[in-house]
């Protein structure tokens, strides 16, 4: 009761300090200047990359981070107005990466960083490295696995412009299965506890819980291990690992609180299971197969290929000197080297695709080095760019958001000096950057 009584009267006064502060912050409100429109002068524009074509000769009008028009010409700018000439660039809308870990780097230090490293150190790097990806053109990424405090403090942040950053879209840890990839593996069992995240779980009951949590943690989306995993370190395979009466059970805590979910998994038996159960997304797809193909397009899900971490951990692991352990390397050279043909498969297959890299396994800011990939699977450059853009803001339910350069959308632009329909590599040296009407890089 007393406890009752302290919190009323906390909270009468702090509603009294509200209403006497009010009249002082509308009038400063009030008050404040209105930001000058800012006046893009496009040479060459992808305002559309579902469509395909290029305009050229465009003006695209910026108020408030929002964007106001796209018009033909170059229109005169009004008084005060602030112009940007990229009449020599090829403009296109800011990219999206549908799977980072932004809050840490692999390397040899990475094991002992797990348990040395505090919410606080993984939020400062992760805005480190999120600067680093935002000035490669990655106006949005989703986090798939950070520790909750940190992203969600890093989301926050970047959200109110406290500090600077691509959008986030926020996993926070994964569901995951006791003693399966993303439970803490290959370390003393005493520290298992210092080193095991909330996500873990066993029984559909259990697992239904965690997810709930998490999402009451402030998860925009779920993100799952459904399978074995390259990087954990444990000898148990790529294979399926959650019962598919616990996928099912994960699916549907998720859905039924508006999320979505998306499963790392590389073992055709955890891919199918879990698109079977309604799953959304999958990352990585190694030995996805005719079956997965066609479960993919039945359920309208999306794969995230996620072939640079393939690629990397493949060559990583090939070094005689390599900080991978046994278990991470074997599974590294197992795996990594049959990622472009499954793109390949998939693709031609007419599966959704959506970019997104791993990238936090390879460097951040190198995000852009998956488009050469994708293309090498038999993507051409416009899809790779689709992926990246109008197919990953679909994944995420933002098509209202971001995606394209369109009236009303975030004015999230990049640029190039090249033409990234004909070379993808240009979209690897990106030119300009405009996250929400701000200039990041010019």
């Amino acid at each position: 009761m007393k406890f009752k009584m302290k919190a009323l009267a906390m909270a009468s006064a702090m509603a009294l300090v509200a209403v006497a502060a009010t009249p002082t912050l509308l009038a400063s409100a009030q008050q404040a200047p209105a930001e000058p429109d800012t006046l893009i002068y496009a040479g060459k524009l992808l305002a559309d990359p579902a469509s395909g074509r290029v305009l050229t000769q465009q003006t695209i009008t910026v108020r408030s981070g929002r964007i106001v028009s796209v018009a033909a010409g170059y229109t005169k700018a009004p008084n005060g107005a602030k112009t940007v000439d990229l009449k020599n660039a090829f403009v296109l809308p800011g990219l999206i990466d549908s799977h980072v870990h932004i809050t840490g780097e692999q390397g040899p230090s990475s094991r002992l960083d797990g348990l040395l490293s505090t919410s606080a150190d993984d939020a400062i790097s992760g805005a480190g490295f999120g600067m680093k990806t935002l000035m490669a053109g990655f106006t949005t990424v989703a986090d798939l696995g950070a520790e909750t405090n940190a992203i969600m403090a890093l989301r926050k942040g970047i959200a109110r412009g406290t500090i600077s950053g691509p959008r986030i879209i926020a996993a926070g840890p994964a569901v995951s299965v006791h003693g399966g990839h993303g439970d803490a593996n290959g370390i003393p069992p005493a520290l298992v506890p210092l080193y095991r995240g909330p996500g873990v779980c066993s029984g559909p009951d259990d697992c239904a819980r965690a997810t709930r949590e998490l999402v009451r943690d402030g998860a925009d989306i779920v993100k799952i291990t459904a399978t074995g995993g390259v990087l954990s370190d444990t000898a148990a395979g790529l294979g399926q690992q959650f019962t598919d009466a616990e996928l099912a059970a994960i699916v549907q805590a998720a859905h039924s609180m508006g999320r979505k979910v998306t499963a790392h998994a590389h073992g055709v038996d955890g891919i199918n299971s879990f698109l079977k159960a309604g799953g959304d997304s999958i990352e990585h797809g190694t030995y996805a197969n005719a079956e997965s193909a066609a479960l993919f397009k039945s359920k309208g899900a999306y794969l995230i290929p996620t072939l640079l971490a393939g690629d990397f951990v493949a060559r990583e692991a090939a070094k005689p000197n390599t900080f991978l352990t046994p278990n991470q390397k074997q599974k590294a050279l197992q795996a990594g080297p049959l990622m472009l043909n499954m793109l390949r498969d998939m693709h031609a297959a007419g599966v959704k695709i959506a970019f997104g890299t791993d990238t936090g396994v390879s460097a951040h800011g190198d995000n852009a080095q998956e488009f050469a990939l994708m293309v090498k699977a038999g993507m051409t450059p416009l899809e790779t760019i689709q992926a990246a853009t109008v197919n990953a803001a679909d994944h995420f339910s933002l098509s209202a958001e971001i995606g394209t350069i369109t009236a009303g959308k975030a004015a999230d632009i990049i640029a190039v000096n090249g033409d990234p329909l004909s070379n993808v590599r240009e979209l690897e040296s990106v030119d300009f950057v405009m996250r929400a009407g701000k200039v990041f890089k010019n």
